[in-house]
């Protein structure tokens, strides 16, 4: 399979577990670790629900790696992620040692593999990644601005009702 057709392939299973956490009620973000064809681990963003500011997708997908290869380093790895990943997740990253990162969607608020900052390559670090973006980036970005224009419609139409009721007990 040729590294374009592989790289969508893996996105799309990303994507998969992005769904997973907009059932859970989550920012829609996924992760996928793969080592040659195969997928060692996945993740999916879990913050609220654990009460966790650590718990994105990369972070629990980098973790559930480490335990099931027994080491902290995960080399010879890719990681497919919907959302470029932020500073705390570049420097796991980083730390973790995977090989390369590949993501969608471009965070322009907090994106640290080269839109805000640049961990991942940074000349400074020990341990620099080999960076390919924009893979399904317009899928990526979909998904995560129907989330949030949903989440805002719901919070309008709350807003709408709470003011109803308030009227309402007031007469």
């Amino acid at each position: 399979m040729e590294q374009r057709d592989r790289d969508r392939h893996f996105m799309q299973l990303a994507m998969q577990q992005a769904q997973e956490a907009e059932k859970r009620g989550e920012v829609p973000v996924g992760a996928i670790l793969v080592k040659g064809d195969e997928v060692i681990a996945v993740g999916s963003n879990d913050c609220i629900n654990q009460h966790d500011p650590s718990a994105h997708a990369e972070m629990l997908c980098l973790r559930q790696a480490g335990q099931v290869v027994q080491n902290y380093r995960l080399l010879d790895t890719t990681l497919y992620v919907t959302l470029e990943p932020c500073a705390m997740c570049a420097g796991a990253i980083v730390h973790s040692r995977v090989e390369r990162l590949v993501f969608g969607a471009t965070d322009e608020k907090t994106g640290a593999a080269g839109t805000v900052l640049d961990l991942v390559r940074h000349p400074a670090l020990n341990h620099q990644l080999e960076v390919t973006q924009g893979v399904l980036a317009d899928e990526c970005s979909e998904q995560l601005s129907q989330f949030f224009r949903r989440r805002r419609k719901e919070k309008k139409a709350l807003r709408k009702q709470q003011k109803a009721a308030e009227a309402q007990s007031s007469n």
